[in-house]
Parts: C-alpha cells; sequence; structure tokens
C-alpha cells in the first residue's frame, strides 16, 4: 500500500525530533545532488535552514549522516553516510509500515469527512 499522504511520523531523539519527513527528504536530496545548497534550493529552503537541519541530525546520531568536504577542485560538498542511507530507507519502511495499519481505520474514518466546498455548492469558492 502507498504511504498516506496525511500521515507524518516522527521519530523524536532526547528533546527533539530525529528524523521526519523533511529531514529524510533532505537526506535524499543531499545524496542525489552531492550538496547541501543544492538540496537546499530544490526543497524551496534556505541553505541556512539545511545547515541547521544538517547539525541537529549529526548531533542526534552516534554517528554522523552527513559529512561534509570544505573546498578542494569541485569547491567542496556533501555526502551523506552509510548510515543515513540506512537510516533513510528505515524510516521510509516505518512510513508504509505506519500507513497499512491505519488503512482499514482511515477508509471509515474519511467516510465522515466533509467533501470539498467546490463538491457541495457546484461552484467554486470566493
Amino acid at each position: 500500500m502507498p504511504r498516506y499522504p496525511g500521515l507524518t511520523l516522527r521519530v523524536l531523539g532526547v528533546g527533539h525530533p530525529a528524523m521526519g519527513p523533511g529531514r529524510a527528504a533532505l537526506l535524499s536530496h543531499i545524496a542525489r545532488t552531492g550538496s547541501i545548497s543544492s538540496a537546499a534550493r530544490a526543497m524551496g529552503m534556505s541553505y541556512r535552514r539545511a545547515w541547521q537541519l544538517v547539525e541537529s541530525m549529526n548531533k542526534s546520531f552516534a554517528e554522523p549522516l552527513v559529512v561534509t568536504e570544505v573546498g578542494g577542485k569541485r569547491g567542496g560538498g556533501a555526502a551523506v553516510t552509510a548510515l543515513g542511507k540506512r537510516l533513510v530507507t528505515l524510516y521510509r519502511a516505518m512510513e508504509n509500515k505506519a500507513s497499512s495499519a491505519i488503512a482499514a481505520d482511515l477508509r471509515r474514518f474519511s467516510r465522515h469527512l466533509r467533501k470539498s466546498s467546490r463538491a457541495r455548492t457546484g461552484r467554486r469558492p470566493g
């Protein structure tokens, strides 16, 4: 079953989130681009915010999830560690498992939700 889009799974560390959907997405973008800056741009967030999230994740785990290189021929970069990649995979599996666990309940619950205003009135709101 695909992940239910309304489900937000956060894994808490000591007093703060260690992993959530945004952090997992940031790690995936860094792994794909090799750059915190490029990953931030792809997600529509500031470089400063992306860097803060990376630092927070690195402090939350026994080993860093992202390593950086300053300067050099290519001007530095970032790489997601093997642990970081494993944790993103595990996190995504946990999201899917949680979605599967609530699927039947969600169908029953959703029957009681109000339909969009456009569907009720036949016209666009506003």
